[in-house]
C-alpha cells in the first residue's frame, strides 16, 4: 500500500552532489574544478554585475546624453471627458483622490493632474494636485470648483 512513509523519488531523477577537494583519486582534487589562477579560482570571488572580463563594459561604451531632473514630479493625467464619464455612471458632487483610486484610475500614492480635453457639463467639485488652465476654466464654466490639494 502506498503512503507517505514509503514514498521515494523516481529512479534516475536524483543525483549525488559533486564532491570536490577530496584528493587526486577523485579526479576533482588539486584545483577542485576551479582551474589555475585568476579571480574565479580564489576564495571569496564574487562576479560584479556588468563585468565583461576586462573589456569595456556596455554601460561605459554606450554614449550618454541629456539631463534627468531628480526633482521631477510625475502626475497621472485625467482628462475632463473621463470625469464626465464618471459623473454619468453615478451622481457624485465631489471627485477627490480617494474617488479616483476607487474608480481604478490611479494608484493611491499617485499625484493627479486634471487636463482640459473634453467637456464637462455637471457642476462638480474636483480635488487634485494640479490642473491645467483650460481644465479650471471648463470646470468653473460648468458651475463647479477646482480645488488644489
Amino acid at each position: 500500500m502506498l503512503n507517505l512513509s514509503n514514498l521515494s523519488p523516481a529512479y534516475g531523477s536524483t543525483k549525488n552532489e559533486k564532491r570536490i577537494g577530496r584528493g587526486e583519486g577523485s579526479t576533482r582534487g588539486g584545483t577542485s574544478t576551479r582551474g589555475h589562477k585568476g579571480a574565479k579560482s580564489r576564495s571569496g570571488y564574487k562576479r560584479k554585475s556588468g563585468f565583461e572580463g576586462g573589456q569595456m563594459p556596455l554601460q561605459r561604451r554606450v554614449p550618454k546624453f541629456g539631463f534627468t531632473n531628480i526633482n521631477r514630479v510625475e502626475y497621472k493625467a485625467i482628462n475632463l471627458d473621463v470625469l464626465a464619464g464618471l459623473l454619468e455612471k453615478n451622481s457624485a458632487t465631489t471627485l477627490d483622490a480617494a474617488y479616483f483610486v476607487a474608480a481604478g484610475l490611479v494608484s493611491k500614492n499617485a499625484k493627479i493632474k486634471v487636463l482640459g480635453r473634453g467637456e464637462i457639463t455637471t457642476a462638480v467639485e474636483v480635488h487634485a494636485h494640479a490642473f491645467s488652465k483650460s481644465a479650471v476654466e471648463a470646470i468653473e464654466k460648468a458651475g463647479g470648483k477646482a480645488v488644489t490639494l
